[in-house]
C-alpha cells in the first residue's frame, strides 16, 4: 500500500487531516466496477490491494480542496454514518465504506418492503439524523434523500453525503435552492427555503426533508410524481403535501402513530416541527413491535435478513455465580473461565433459555466449548427462538466449533421456531464452507421452513451461485414451492435477475413454465423486472410466451407496463399476439399508453397492435394517454393513425378527456389531427363545457379558436358561460361571453 497517514507529507498542505489515508490509484485493484452514475458523481466498486478490502470509490465534480472538507466531515463515526476511508487525488474521489445493495432510492423501486422493515429503516434514519444534530455544532445534511441513503446486505441504512452542501458558501437564497435543484432535491426542499426570509437553515430543514423521506419509505412511490419544478415549489409553499391516502392500505394500526411523526415533520411552521431527539423514542418503539418479518417481492418473497432476528443474549440470573462465570465469558477471560467452571454451571440457564454452551459457542472460543461439553452439556439444547449451539456457530462463521459440534452428535436438521435449519442460515449468508460442512454432516438439503422456503430458495433469492452449485447435486428436485406464493427457486431467482443462477437451474432440469399461485411463469416474473438477459435465457429455453395468468396477463403485458422495449421485441418475435387482452381486456398498447412508454408504441405498432383497439368501457390506448396526461404517448399514437374522435362507453372522445385532464398539449394535438371539438358525450357535453368546468383559460381559446360553439347545452341545460360563472373564473366568463 503507497497510502500514507497525514504525518507525512500531502500536497493540499493541510494539517487538519491528521490520521487521515491519502490514495493514489496504484493502491487499487485494476478491476472497478462502476455501480451508479449521477450527474455530479460516479460510483466505483474497488478493492484496496493491502487491506483486501471492497470499498466505494465516489469521483465527484468537486475540486480536491473541497473533497478535503468532505474528508474532515466523514471522520466522524456513527453506526448509522457511512465511514470514509479516505481521499483520492488520482482520480479525485472518495474512497468510502461500500454499501451493497446501494441506494434506498432503488431498493423503493425494485422491493416491495414490508412494514417492519419500513419501520427499521424510518429509526435508523432517525438515529443517524439524530447524532450528526446532536454534535456541537450540529451537523446538517440539507441534502437528504433516497439516493443518500445507503443499505447493506440485510438492509441496514448509512446515511452518506452528510454535511458536504455549506450555506455559507452560497451567495444569496436563490443560489442555495439552484444549486439544490440541479441535484434533483426539489422533493425535499422545505417551504421556508422558498420565501425571502434571510434566515439560514437549520436542523428543522433536514426534519422536513427526512419528512417527505418517510412518505417515500411508506407509501414506495416518488413524492409529486409528474410535477414540474415549478408545480412541486407552488404546492408546498402552499401548505399541500404529498397525499396520504396512498400510503397502501394493508398498513398495520402503528403506522397511524408513524404517519403522525410524518405529518408533523413537514409542518408548514419550521417551529412546529419536532427535533430527532423528540422523535427517535417512538420510532425505535413502534420500529421493535413489528420486529418479526423483513422483506417480500411481489407478494410473499422471504426475509432478506433473518440473521439480525438473532439476539445477542445477556445473563439475566440472580445467581451470583452463573452470573460471575458468563461475564468470564462475555469478557473472553477464557483461562479464569476454565479454571473457575464446575459441573452445576453447565445446567444454567440464563436470558431467553440460552444456556452456557449456547454462550460459550458464542465466544468463538473452542477450548472452552469443548470443557463445556465435557461436563455434560447438551449438545441440542434450544433457546427460547429455538437457535441450537450449532445455529449459532454457524451464524458466527466458527467453522472449527462447527466440526466440534457435529463430532459431538450436534443434529444438524434440528430447526428454530421458523423451522429454518443451520443450512438455511448459511446459505442464506452465501456461507459455502459452512454449506459443504452441515452437507458434509447428512443435514437435509431440501428442508422447508415454516413459509416452505428451503435453502435453494434462499441461494436463488440472494444471489449466491456458489451456494446453488452445491445444493444442486444433493437435491432431488428443484421445483420445490414454497407455500405462500407457490414459487420455485427458478422463479425466485428470475425475480432477483440472478441470470447465472437462473441457467444452472435449467441446466439441472428446472421447469421453465411451472406457474406459481397466481398462474405466472418465471417469464412473466423476469419481465414484469425487467430483466432483459434473463428474459432471453428464458425464452432460448423454450418458456412458453403466449402463457397468462390468471388475470389473463401475458409476459408481453407486463413488459409494456415497465417500459422494457428490449423484452417486447423478444416476446413479439417469437409470435406474440400484441392485441391479446387481459381479463379487463387491455392489451399491451393500453398499457403502455397508461404508463406512458411511447417507445414501446412504436415497438407495438411495428408488430401490428392496432392503436385503435377498444378495451374496458371502450376506451382506446388514446383515452388511456390523454386521461393520464400522457402528452408523448398522445403524439405517437396520432402519428400511428389513433383515431382521435372514436368515442367509449359512455360517449368521451380524447379530446373530452384531455380538456378534463387539462392537458393542453394533448388537445392542441387532437385539434390538430382532426378532432370533433363539438363533440357531445352522453351527458352533452362538449369539450368546451369541460374546459370551462376546469376554468383552463388556454383550453378555452384553443377551442374557441377552432370553432368550438359557445351556445351547446348539456343535459342539465348548461352552456360553457354558465359552467364558467359558476366557478366564478372571470376570464373565462369575459372569453366565453364575448
Amino acid at each position: 500500500m503507497t497510502a500514507s497517514h497525514s504525518s507525512g507529507k500531502d500536497p493540499s498542505r493541510d494539517g487538519s487531516l491528521e490520521r487521515f489515508n491519502y490514495f493514489k490509484k496504484d493502491d487499487f485493484e485494476n478491476d472497478w466496477d462502476k455501480v451508479a452514475e449521477r450527474k455530479f458523481c460516479r460510483v466505483y466498486k474497488v478493492k484496496l490491494k493491502l487491506w483486501r478490502e471492497t470499498c466505494a470509490l465516489k469521483t465527484t465534480t468537486s475540486d480536491y480542496r473541497n473533497m478535503i472538507n468532505m474528508s474532515k466531515i466523514g471522520k466522524v463515526k456513527f453506526n448509522y454514518l457511512i465511514s470514509i476511508y479516505g481521499i483520492s487525488k488520482d482520480p479525485p474521489a472518495l474512497v468510502m465504506e461500500y454499501m451493497s445493495k446501494g441506494s434506498l432510492d432503488n431498493i423503493l423501486n425494485s422491493h416491495v418492503l414490508m412494514w417492519p422493515k419500513k419501520f427499521q429503516m424510518i429509526h435508523e434514519v432517525t438515529m443517524g439524523m439524530n447524532f450528526l444534530h446532536s454534535l456541537k455544532p450540529p451537523i446538517l445534511h440539507l441534502n437528504l434523500k433516497p439516493a443518500n441513503i445507503l443499505l447493506d446486505d440485510h438492509l441496514h441504512v448509512k446515511i452518506s453525503d452528510f454535511g458536504l452542501i455549506k450555506w455559507e458558501e452560497f451567495s444569496s437564497k436563490t443560489e442555495f435552492v439552484e444549486h439544490l435543484t440541479a441535484r434533483g432535491n426539489i422533493h425535499y426542499i422545505p417551504p421556508e427555503t422558498f420565501t425571502q426570509n434571510p434566515e439560514p437553515p437549520g436542523t428543522k430543514y433536514d426534519v422536513y426533508s427526512f419528512s417527505i423521506v418517510m412518505w417515500e419509505i411508506l407509501s414506495q412511490q416518488r413524492s409529486y410524481q409528474g410535477l414540474s419544478m415549478t408545480e412541486i415549489l407552488i404546492r408546498v409553499s402552499s401548505g399541500k403535501r404529498p397525499s396520504v391516502e396512498k400510503i397502501p392500505e394493508d398498513k398495520p394500526p402503528e403506522s397511524h402513530e408513524m404517519i403522525g411523526v410524518m405529518k408533523q415533520s413537514w409542518h408548514q411552521d419550521c417551529n412546529q416541527r419536532p427535533a430527532f431527539s423528540e422523535t427517535i423514542l417512538l420510532t425505535e418503539v413502534l420500529s421493535n413491535v413489528l420486529k418479526i418479518p423483513d422483506t417480500k417481492l411481489r407478494g410473499k418473497i422471504r426475509s432478506l435478513n433473518k440473521q439480525e432476528r438473532t439476539s445477542n443474549t445477556t445473563a439475566d440470573t440472580s445467581d451470583d455465580s452463573s452470573t460471575s462465570i458468563y461475564s468470564l465469558l462475555k469478557k473472553k477471560d477464557f483461562e479464569t473461565f476454565k479454571k473457575n467452571l464446575r459441573k452445576e454451571h453447565v445446567s444454567m440457564l440464563f436470558k431467553d433459555n440460552n444456556s452456557l454452551l449456547h454462550h460459550a459457542v458464542a465466544s468463538g472460543d473452542k477450548e472452552s466449548v469443548q470443557i463445556v461439553l465435557d461436563l455434560g452439556a447438551s449438545v441440542n439444547c434450544q433457546s427460547v427462538k429455538g437457535y441450537t449451539p450449532l445455529i449459532i456457530a454457524v451464524l458466527n462463521k466458527f467453522y472449527e466449533i462447527c466440526s466440534l459440534l457435529t463430532d459431538c452428535g450436534a443434529d444438524v436438521n434440528l430447526s428454530d421456531g421458523d423451522q429454518w435449519t443451520a443450512l438455511h442460515f448459511a446459505t442464506q449468508a452465501g456461507d459455502d464452507r459452512a454449506t459443504r460442512l452441515l452437507l458434509d454432516n447428512k443435514v437435509r438439503a431440501d428442508a422447508k421452513e415454516k413459509d416452505g422456503w428451503t435453502p435453494l430458495h434462499l441461494a436463488a433469492q440472494n444471489g449466491h451461485e456458489n451456494i446453488v452449485r452445491i445444493l444442486l447435486p444433493r437435491l432431488d428436485s428443484v421445483d420445490e414451492q414454497e407455500c405462500q406464493s407457490g414459487r420455485t427457486a427458478l422463479h425466485v431467482a428470475c425475480v432477483y435477475g440472478h441470470v447465472n443462477i437462473v441457467k444452472l437451474l435449467l441446466k439441472q432440469g428446472a421447469d421453465v413454465n411451472k406457474t406459481d399461485n397466481l398462474q405466472s411463469t418465471s417469464l412473466h416474473l423476469a419481465a414484469d423486472e425487467g430483466h432483459f438477459r434473463v428474459v432471453r435465457l428464458l425464452v432460448n429455453s423454450n418458456a412458453d410466451v403466449k402463457i397468462v395468468n390468471e388475470r389473463s396477463y401475458s409476459p408481453l403485458h407486463f413488459a409494456a407496463i415497465k417500459g422494457c422495449t428490449g423484452i417486447c421485441r423478444i416476446l413479439l418475435s417469437k409470435g406474440v399476439d400484441p392485441d391479446s387482452k387481459t381479463n379487463q381486456n387491455w392489451t399491451a398498447m393500453h398499457l403502455a399508453s397508461l404508463k406512458g412508454h411511447p417507445e414501446i408504441i412504436h415497438v407495438l405498432e411495428e408488430h401490428h397492435g392496432s392503436v385503435n383497439i377498444q378495451g374496458k368501457d371502450g376506451w382506446t390506448p388514446l383515452h388511456l394517454a390523454c386521461h393520464h396526461g400522457q402528452e408523448e404517448v398522445v403524439s405517437v399514437l396520432l402519428a400511428a393513425g389513433a383515431d382521435p374522435n372514436l368515442a367509449e362507453d359512455n360517449g368521451w372522445t380524447p379530446l373530452h378527456l384531455a380538456c378534463n385532464s387539462s392537458c393542453f398539449a394533448s388537445v392542441l394535438q387532437l385539434i390538430s389531427h382532426q378532432a370533433n371539438v363539438n363533440a357531445l358525450n352522453n351527458h352533452q357535453s362538449t369539450p368546451l363545457h369541460l374546459a370551462a368546468q376546469h376554468s383552463n383559460i388556454p383550453i378555452i381559446k384553443a377551442l374557441l379558436m377552432n370553432n368550438a360553439q359557445r351556445g351547446m347545452l348539456d343535459s342539465k341545460g348548461c352552456t360553457a358561460l354558465t359552467l364558467a360563472q359558476r366557478c366564478n373564473n372571470t376570464e373565462a366568463v369575459q372569453l366565453l361571453d364575448s
